[in-house]
């Protein structure tokens, strides 16, 4: 036996077959035993649950990892995370509360006037006129249609908005800290929180450091909560849970790391999101006053439809005739699509912008944008690459090194001047301390090319890793850190060395002026000198140096108490200016955007990175945060016109610059990227954050979000804005010239005891062309090249302005004159209605109503200057028109429902040379209105020239 290895059964022999067995070779043994171990370990990862919050706040950190089954220092392996997806599900919520597509359908007939044109088709089933019915009820179909598209695309639309910018988080898998996606994250996963973060599940924390969270928008309390990696002894409500962060609230403050415990809906923001999704998104102050005038304009159709009934029947004529063109009318008449194509509109602006990388979160933006006329902006990360290289190093004893090489990474070398040696690691006692502490008081890790925390601290560490100290981050223990805020302007960390058990020692970072006075002493070739005026003068006389160059200046110390630290130097930090910028503000200024930056940095380096990026043409006034918190809100506000930089900045600093310029009458926008930003994001007009440097606070804060950091991206987005309000008031000017003309057609035909010019089908049809296509062609404009140099408008101007009325009013002149004329030349003598003359009155008010569309596409512009092709969608709806228009006239099935008759060659000129009467009077009027403006503008041109001359 000796020899014989234990050998698995395979197969059984059949019965009636005899006992056969086939046995295992090793390689096949091992694999059912790989099979069979990893079946059970899917098994395992499978039955991890979900904690709840009040269980899980009890547990040890021992526990909590035994529980998930996770190693709290490693994270969860990708095989753990693929099969525990299976069971939880991704990170996410879905909107489960659709109706149907039949049912949203059938839901248009519910419309009270589509019952009464229903109810009118059922009148003349029972009276026989078979014919009428039929008519009416294909009508009824093709208008029901043609809302159901309209509605179904709306609301299409507005799901694309919902698909911004989607949240990421840092989480610690196969022990690497990675950057991803927040919908990846499953039960047992191990994430890192900073500053800044939203919380991207329920999350019990294992480590904490200072960490404060906003959880608002969970529990309603205003100030931030306290968080603790304590296990609790008893668990109250969710709001006393110190030791569990819930998904969707904010990190004010600090850091931490902890174990996911709840995603998706099993997380505690499952049951707000089941709350949000029934409730409606509020409407915009647009969509409200389109609303408001549709109903205005509803009622008077109403009341004027009620009366040519009246009168129709006092002259006798038949009541269920008068009954189906008086619903008809209301039905054309009626602007029931406005709201829905504003809506349209405003939603394929925002969808636009999303393809330039501009992400909007509330509808009402889209507005307001147009109206902007001042953009403060952060500087870092904004008009600024954020790409943050050290470039320049003092000593404290007065040494100067130049850094090479560029990128988060340790490509470069540190130079000493004037010698250009090289220096490396200690060989250099004052210059490795220095670089020494920016690589210890550090949050930030590098990889691959890019940093994970704050670029001004992955430039520390890429400069420590030119010197070969890289490591020298992991020969301490931190004991305790002391965050950054934009109020103390530095941070600190404390620690100890691993290999020693000295005194605990701090490292700190941060504005020159702030750590020096936590400074004592100063190096001087690895000695520590009490610190005089005269060094002083000389280190600031060395900042506003750097500064001046347009660097970003960081202060370094270290020492055994904050109060009595070693001053060890300043470091340069480059952030060049983004792309773009430079031409992006010359576009704005010229359009009449004030472009105001707004910066924590020092004078110095405020006025060279203004200079460079041409605020003001280079004429820069310049305020301190302090200056503006000392001045008087009404002095301030008369003051801040002239002013284009702030500096030494915090956050309510930016508030009260903000609500200064508001009271002055501006809107604003304000830019920025950093939890100091959100609540001067937030009291803006418009806040605008950044969508990759930016953090989850700023972006909660913001009503858009520049996805590609871009500040160029703006002026797009305030063209788009101009020109979205400018296609809405064409697409008004064109519904309600048509409306008008259509009430007012059949008004004096009653009036005057004519016949009705069109039937009940014929308005049925022109309501089908003033919502459907063309009109909504209208709304998507490409947006004029010249809209962006025209001023901000005011945010008290109106879509009804005196102005569009006027041409509303004329447009409706010209068509109702035009088609009365037609009506009145085919009528016989005998007053009789013919089919002749109904064809010819219909077509040529629909004919007017294609050439009113197209003199309706701009306001200003003539259409050689726009160009007949600019707006495909437009050309193929008129184009389509024209068609359905023909088909009506000429297909026979079609003549019996709209009753018309073919027309010759003749007619069709006669009535396109007619109708075109109104594009070409729109034409004349707009090249009046030119040469009366230039006119105008000539003597205060002519006056601005002669001020200018100089006096002999």
């Amino acid at each position: 036996m000796v020899g014989r290895r234990f050998r698995f059964l395979r197969k059984l022999g059949l019965p009636g077959h005899g006992h056969r067995y086939e046995v295992l070779e090793r390689d096949e043994e091992e694999a059912l035993v790989d099979e069979q171990l990893g079946q059970k370990a899917m098994d395992k990862e499978k039955a991890v649950p979900a904690l709840p919050p009040k269980e899980a706040c009890k547990c040890h950190n021992a526990d909590l990892a035994r529980a998930l089954c996770v190693d709290l220092d490693n994270g969860l392996s990708e095989f753990a995370v693929a099969q525990r997806r299976l069971v939880h599900g991704w990170n996410e919520f879905i909107a489960d509360n659709t109706e149907p597509v039949w049912k949203k359908y059938l839901d248009q007939f519910k419309n009270p006037l589509i019952l009464l044109l229903l109810g009118s088709a059922l009148v003349s089933v029972l009276t026989k006129e078979y014919e009428d019915a039929i008519s009416i009820a294909m009508a009824v179909l093709i208008v029901v249609t043609v809302a159901f598209v309209q509605e179904y695309r709306s609301e299409k639309s507005l799901e694309e908005l919902t698909k911004l910018v989607p949240p990421e988080c840092n989480c610690i898998r196969d022990g690497k800290l990675q950057r991803m996606l927040a919908r990846n994250l499953v039960p047992g996963d191990v994430v890192a929180l900073s500053i800044g973060d939203r919380i991207p599940a329920d999350i019990r924390l294992t480590e904490v450091t200072d960490l404060l969270v906003d959880e608002s928008s969970f529990t309603g309390e205003a100030e931030p909560c306290s968080k603790t990696d304590a296990p609790l002894a008893d668990s109250g409500g969710l709001s006393t849970l110190n030791n569990i962060v819930f998904m969707g609230t904010l990190v004010q403050c600090g850091k931490g790391q902890g174990v996911v415990i709840g995603t998706g809906e099993k997380s505690q923001f499952g049951e707000v999101f089941r709350m949000m999704q029934a409730e409606e998104t509020p409407k915009t102050p647009l969509q409200k006053s389109m609303d408001k005038l549709g109903k205005q304009l509803t009622l008077f159709s109403f009341g004027i439809i009620g009366l040519l009934m009246l009168l129709g029947w006092a002259q006798g004529k038949p009541l269920l005739s008068m009954f189906t063109i008086g619903v008809s009318l209301a039905v054309a008449a009626i602007p029931e699509g406005l709201p829905i194509v504003v809506t349209v509109t405003l939603v394929l602006g925002v969808l636009r912008m999303a393809k330039k990388r501009v992400m909007v979160k509330k509808l009402p933006i889209v507005e307001t944008l147009g109206c902007c006329n001042v953009i403060c902006s952060d500087k870092t990360g904004t008009l600024t690459a954020n790409e943050m290289t050290v470039t320049q190093l003092v000593t404290s004893d007065g040494l100067l090194a130049e850094v090479s090489g560029v990128g988060y990474n340790g490509t470069g070398t540190v130079r000493l001047l004037p010698t250009k040696e090289a220096l490396k690691e200690f060989a250099n006692v004052s210059v490795g301390r220095l670089v020494e502490a920016g690589c210890v008081a550090n949050n930030a890790a590098l990889g691959e090319n890019r940093v994970m925390g704050q670029p001004t601290e992955g430039a520390l560490l890429a400069l420590a890793m030119k010197m070969d100290l890289g490591h020298v981050k992991d020969l301490y223990i931190r004991r305790e850190e002391i965050p950054f805020s934009s109020e103390q302007k530095w941070m600190a960390v404390r620690c100890s060395l691993k290999s020693e058990d000295g005194d605990d020692v701090y490292f700190m970072k941060g504005a020159f002026e702030e750590v020096i006075r936590c400074c004592g002493l100063y190096n001087h070739g690895g000695i520590s000198l009490p610190l005089t005026p005269q060094q002083k003068a000389f280190w600031l006389q060395e900042e506003k140096r750097m500064g001046s160059l347009g660097l970003r200046v960081l202060a370094l110390a270290s020492g055994p108490e904050l109060g009595r630290l070693t001053f060890l130097g300043l470091a340069g930090i480059i952030d060049p200016p983004r792309p773009g910028v430079k031409e992006a503000i010359q576009l704005l200024s010229a359009a009449g955007v004030a472009v105001k930056m707004v910066t924590g940095d020092a004078l110095e380096t405020a006025l060279a990175i203004g200079r460079n990026i041409g605020l003001c043409d280079g004429q820069l006034q310049a305020m301190s945060g302090e200056e503006v918190e000392g001045a008087e809100q009404g002095a301030l506000a008369a003051h801040l016109e002239q002013v284009s930089v702030f500096y030494r900045t915090s956050p309510k600093h930016k508030v009260k610059i903000i609500k200064a310029l508001q009271e002055s009458g501006a809107v604003v926008a304000m830019t920025g990227d950093g939890v100091n930003d959100a609540v001067a994001l937030k009291s803006a007009d418009i806040g605008i954050a950044m969508g990759q440097t930016g953090t989850d606070v700023s972006k909660e804060a913001a009503d858009m979000v520049l996805v590609d950091d871009d500040f160029s991206a703006i002026m797009d987005a305030v063209e788009e804005g101009k020109g979205i309000f400018h296609n809405i008031k064409n697409f008004v000017r064109f519904q309600l010239s048509t409306s008008i003309s259509a009430l007012s057609l059949i008004a004096l035909s009653t009036v005057c005891d004519l016949p009705s010019p069109l039937n009940a089908m014929q308005i049925l049809w022109v309501n089908i062309i003033m919502d459907g296509p063309p009109a909504q062609s209208l709304g998507v404009e490409p947006v004029d090249r010249d809209t962006l140099g025209q001023p901000p408008r005011s945010v008290q101007d109106t879509i009804l302005s005196r102005g569009l009325v006027l041409r509303v009013l004329m447009s409706a002149a010209i068509i109702i004159s035009g088609t009365l004329f037609i009506f009145w030349k085919e009528i016989p003598e005998d007053k009789a209605s013919t089919p002749r003359t109904t064809t010819m009155t219909f077509t040529c008010f629909v004919f007017f109503d294609l050439f009113n569309a197209l003199s309706c596409r701009s306001q200003t512009k003539l259409i050689s200057e726009l160009g007949f092709l600019r707006n495909h969608m437009f050309v193929y709806s008129v184009l389509g028109s024209v068609l359905g228009q023909l088909a009506v006239i000429y297909v026979p099935p079609l003549q019996k429902v709209f009753q018309t008759e073919g027309l010759g060659a003749l007619d069709l000129l006669l009535l396109t040379g007619l109708a075109s009467s109104v594009f070409i009077f729109s034409e004349l009027l707009k090249l009046c209105e030119r040469r009366c403006t230039q006119a105008k503008a000539l003597p205060c041109r002519e006056e601005m020239r002669l001020t200018r001359r100089p006096q002999p």
